[in-house]
């Protein structure tokens, strides 16, 4: 189950860095204002910006999938920003007047790696000290 399990987690890990580089294209060359998706408002500056950031989050995602037993901690670090993506999102979209709710299925997805994540990693015997925490050096 072990070995099943990180096979799995690192198939996940791997449908995020797909994920993130369709988000990366997406902001590059779709988003922003004048582009062909621009509510809400947002600067070109920002979105591309946005987009290099998701360009490195996917090699980040793709690279630790091939050895996820060393880059455990990545998984860690990704949970964290993806939580508080989630939840900035889903406060926006209930709180924030005129944000537009087409963002819902992006919290949705991301929402879902994350429960995916936590779940393959903690049935591959990982716990939370090794996914929040980075392990010393030997």
């Amino acid at each position: 189950m072990k070995s099943k399990s990180l096979k799995l987690l690192a198939a996940t890990f791997i449908a995020s860095g797909v994920w993130d580089t369709i988000a990366a294209i997406m902001y590059l060359f779709f988003i922003g204002d004048g582009r062909k998706i621009d509510n809400p408002a947002v600067h070109s500056f920002y979105t591309i910006f946005l987009g290099s950031f998701f360009i490195c989050f996917a090699y980040l995602q793709f690279l630790s999938a091939l050895n996820i037993n060393r880059y455990i901690f990545n998984v860690g670090c990704l949970i964290i920003g993806r939580i508080f993506y989630v939840i900035q999102l889903y406060y926006f979209i209930s709180f924030v007047e005129g944000f537009p709710s087409t963002f819902l299925m992006t919290g949705i997805i991301d929402g879902t790696f994350v429960i995916l994540y936590l779940i393959f990693a903690l049935k591959s015997g990982f716990g939370f000290r090794d996914l929040f925490l980075p392990n010393k050096a030997d």
